[in-house]
């Protein structure tokens, strides 16, 4: 079988597990380059992948690759994907695929007509729980209520970016990704605490038939809360993502005469199964199971929680069909 072969742009923290995603698909994948402009990480990546080709610029491979893997800071985002979408290359970009709004529709003019794999990192999409739960989110009869908490101590990490980027990206796109219903609104509160940028972040989002979502990010809680609650006249589920358990309580007693059912669902490599579908796709000629649009959308609702956050106002979610 014909092998996809790949760069790693970026030989940071989130970098180095994707090399090593990479080597473990050997099979299908055939490991090109490190392109990474920092001598140090150079020297890293060069240790720990001694046959792999290490560079500090992407042009010095481009005409040896079939596809690469962004994994660098947002701001670069942009132009990385344009660069490699003008050069007819497949990409795998972590989230998010760009800055703001105005980079994304130029991101969606240059894909426009390009026979290629665009697949974005929203990896929290990869939980099992969601294979459970998904389709029963997507028959709840309105109007039900979504809360979601995604905070944890400072870690120091990502601080070049808001926890609206970094973190309530994921939930964003969760709400998408789950629910029948579409974000027609967005307000935001929100504090900058350690960094000149936000670190905790109150999301309320009106959905369509009067659905309601809240979402709480933060980098600056006393401990780690991961979780998304669900209620409906039917009653609630909660899905504790930090210890991958779902709680139930329904309208009615279980048969066992309990009033909440607890489930525990085992535990993924999510960056694994990205780059399994990721390789897929580009040579089977599938699409991608996060694609341009998918990327897109979440960026135009972190641009609008962003300007609600900025103006204090609601701010309206565009149909980006």
């Amino acid at each position: 079988m014909k092998k996809v072969r790949v760069a790693v742009l970026g030989y940071g923290h989130l970098g180095k597990w994707h090399c090593q995603k990479v080597v473990a698909h050997e099979a299908v994948a055939e490991f090109v380059a490190i392109v990474e402009k920092f001598p140090a990480g150079q020297d890293l990546a060069r240790t720990n992948h001694p046959k792999v080709k290490v560079v500090s610029d992407i042009q010095e491979v481009i005409h040896e690759i079939d596809a690469a893997f962004i994994v660098t800071p947002t701001s670069t985002h942009f132009e990385l994907v344009k660069y490699l979408i003008e050069n007819n290359k497949h990409v795998f970009c972590e989230k998010p695929l760009c800055s703001d709004d105005q980079e994304s529709q130029e991101l969606r003019k240059i894909a426009g007509g390009k026979n290629l794999i665009i697949q974005i990192g929203h990896s929290e999409r990869f939980h099992e729980a969601w294979d459970q739960l998904r389709e029963r989110f997507q028959r709840l009869n309105p109007p039900y209520s979504v809360r979601i908490n995604r905070v944890a101590p400072f870690k120091g990490r990502a601080t070049d970016v808001d926890v609206v980027q970094d973190l309530a990206i994921h939930d964003l796109d969760l709400l998408s990704f789950l629910f029948k219903q579409k974000p027609k609104m967005i307000s935001a509160t929100g504090h900058k605490i350690r960094t000149q940028k936000w670190d905790h972040v109150a999301i309320h989002v009106l959905m369509e038939n009067k659905c309601e979502a809240s979402i709480v990010v933060g980098r600056n809680a006393v401990k780690e809360v991961r979780d998304l609650e669900v209620t409906s006249k039917d009653g609630m589920i909660l899905v504790d993502l930090f210890t991958n358990k779902i709680y139930e309580a329904s309208s009615s007693n279980f048969n066992d005469g309990s009033f909440v059912k607890e489930v525990l669902y085992p535990k993924r490599d999510h960056l694994l199964l990205e780059h399994e579908h990721f390789y897929s796709s580009i040579l089977h000629h599938k699409p991608s199971v996060i694609n341009l649009k998918d990327g897109l959308n979440a960026v135009h609702l972190v641009d609008c929680t962003l300007n609600s956050l900025e103006t204090q106002l609601p701010v309206t979610v565009k149909d980006l069909e």
